[in-house]
C-alpha cells in the first residue's frame, strides 16, 4: 500500500488525533503520544528527520501535525498493518 495523504485527509486526522495535546508538544508529550517510547528513541526520531522539530531555547518543540504525519507515513515501524 503506497498511499500519500492529501491535505484534506491530513486535516481530518489532525482534527481527531491527540485532541488532548497542544499544537506544539514537548519531548515527554511526544513519548506519551507514541505509546510510551523512551526519550532516547524520541530524540533519535527527531535527529533522523522522521519527526520534524525545532528548538526554542534549549528545548525541542514538535508540531503535532508532524507526529500525525509520522504515524501515517508508509513503512512506519511504529504502525503494524494487518
Amino acid at each position: 500500500m503506497n498511499h500519500t495523504m492529501n491535505q484534506n485527509e491530513l486535516q481530518q486526522l489532525y482534527s481527531v488525533m491527540f485532541t488532548d495535546y497542544p499544537d506544539v508538544v514537548s519531548i515527554p508529550q511526544l513519548c506519551k503520544m507514541l505509546g510510551g517510547i523512551s526519550v532516547k528513541t524520541a530524540y533519535k526520531l527527531i535527529q533522523n528527520g522522521q519527526i520534524p522539530a525545532f528548538i526554542i531555547g534549549r528545548a525541542y518543540r514538535i508540531p503535532k501535525l508532524g507526529v500525525v504525519q509520522f504515524l501515517n507515513a508508509p513503512k512506519n515501524p511504529f504502525v503494524k498493518l494487518s
